[in-house]
């Protein structure tokens, strides 16, 4: 009976370790945990209570509400107003800015540099911004120094001023994906179509871009994603009640000012739901302009 046990142990054991589950695979047991409890709990808690709604009308009340109202659902153009222009102008400057970092022999240091505003938080950077861009900043004492303009520059509390707050939050984040893609494509493919006569525009058009493509498409869509949960800079920089009214401050305001935290969780479940349909479509439109594998063409 005791020669018996450890056999009948050990094909137990191996039973487990030909479906996958080994001592390896429980070290994955904590990650999934903490996933389960910060990530898809709260997510469905947060659908549930969206259909539950503290006013009238079905399970649909909330979303009936939002989408009835021209002041709510007109934060879904506002916030894109704001997310879909950043994360474009920061996956542009993201490229040639990661090409030229790859090449310099200070890339450790210069990296740190751009990457600096991720330190520092969206509020400070906010507030930094507020003394700089402000009517009474140095950027426009500077230019009604020179001679630039007569009267001082409006550069905060409208688009603009969270427009660039977003650009120098976001775009550090950016460029250390794009950084990471561009580095992982071997430069062996590029000097051969130097050898073969190709232009630093043909090099990149047809042996860099199409390598790019898909590590592009990610960068956008965790940029976008960024972008789009925009909230400290609209308060401080943009206009709240006005042009910069995001979804989220819609989600903060029908959650902290009116308590009605069924609606607010409906706005947070449309937020996720515009944020998906942006990332299918790219995800649709890169698939139209490459398919294949998305390695540099290292290794």
């Amino acid at each position: 009976m005791s020669n018996s046990t450890p056999m009948e142990a050990k094909s137990l054991r191996q039973k487990l370790a030909l479906r996958g589950i080994d001592g390896v695979t429980l070290l994955v047991l904590p990650s999934v945990i903490f996933v389960l409890a910060i990530f898809i709990y709260p997510f469905f808690y947060g659908l549930m209570l969206s259909f539950s709604p503290m006013r009238e009308g079905g399970m649909f009340a909330n979303y009936a509400a939002f989408f009835s109202d021209p002041y709510l659902y007109n934060t879904i153009g506002a916030t894109l107003r704001l997310a879909i222009p950043v994360t474009i102008l920061s996956v542009a400057f993201a490229v040639p800015v990661a090409m030229r970092v790859r090449l310099m022999k200070r890339q450790r240091l210069l990296t740190t540099i751009l990457v600096l505003p991720i330190t520092l938080g969206t509020v400070l950077v906010a507030q930094g911004m507020l003394n700089y861009l402000g009517p009474q900043g140095w950027f426009s004492r500077t230019l009604m120094l020179i001679g630039l303009v007569d009267s001082p520059v409006k550069l905060t509390n409208n688009y603009w001023g969270v427009f660039l707050s977003l650009v120098v939050t976001v775009f550090p984040f950016t460029f250390l994906l794009t950084l990471s893609y561009v580095t992982g494509i071997d430069p062996a493919l590029e000097k051969a179509a130097a050898t073969h006569g190709a232009s630093s525009w043909q090099r990149f058009r047809h042996v860099m871009l199409p390598l790019l493509v898909p590590g592009l498409a990610i960068a956008f869509c965790l940029t976008f994603v960024q972008a789009f949960a925009v909230f400290p800079s609209a308060v401080l920089l943009g206009a709240p009640s006005g042009p910069t009214r995001v979804i989220s401050i819609a989600a903060a305001q029908a959650a902290f000012e009116q308590y009605d935290f069924t609606m607010a969780s409906a706005i947070a479940m449309i937020m996720g739901v515009v944020q998906l349909c942006i990332v299918l479509i790219v995800l649709v439109v890169r698939n139209l302009f490459y398919r294949g594998a998305t390695s540099g063409g290292k290794g």
